[in-house]
């Protein structure tokens, strides 16, 4: 079937593309420590540079792929609280699912919740058959939420241009 969804929603969320609009979206999980901790610098300084970095990035991934990162919203609010998507990187055979969310809302379920509307639409309107996370092996709280819905640990793994190994982690549907 392979069905794009520019939108999707959850009992408290409402997942949409990103657009350049949400450049200041971007710069803040981009250069939130806890961001530059486990996923790294992304050298982002500017909501100039962060809407170049949407267009190279996101919107780029939904025009090769029909897929991307969701900005996440509280639901029939304007409250935006991060991002949960999936992403196509270097290095790796398969789709990746990716998550950050502001540190406000950390803790509160919310990136799960989010997870689990993205893994379905990845397993029932695009099809696909198998999905990966990759993860700092030290980020115990982004391992917890990969585990809850679903992917297993399957082996370490070298980014192309990295110097450390992270953990990936896989599904497979048939």
């Amino acid at each position: 079937m392979n069905v794009e969804r520019h939108t999707l929603e959850t009992q408290r969320l409402d997942l949409r593309w990103l657009t350049p609009g949400d450049a200041a979206l971007m710069l803040a999980i981009w250069n939130d420590p806890g961001f530059l901790e486990h996923v790294g610098d992304r050298g982002i300084r500017t909501v100039d540079e962060a809407e170049r970095a949407l267009i190279e990035g996101p919107l780029r991934l939904y025009r090769e792929h029909g897929y991307g990162p969701y900005r996440l919203s509280l639901r029939g609010t304007d409250t935006t609280i991060g991002i949960c998507g999936l992403f196509r990187r270097e290095g790796l055979d398969d789709p990746d699912i990716g998550f950050a969310l502001l540190p406000e809302f950390r803790g509160q379920g919310y990136a799960e919740e989010a997870a689990r509307a993205v893994v379905a639409h990845a397993r029932d309107g695009l099809e696909l058959t198998r999905l990966t996370a990759i993860v700092s092996p030290v980020n115990a709280a982004s391992i917890r939420l990969i585990r809850a819905i679903g992917l297993d640990f399957e082996r370490m793994h070298r980014m192309p241009a990295d110097s450390e190994d992270v953990a990936l982690y896989s599904v497979e549907w048939k």
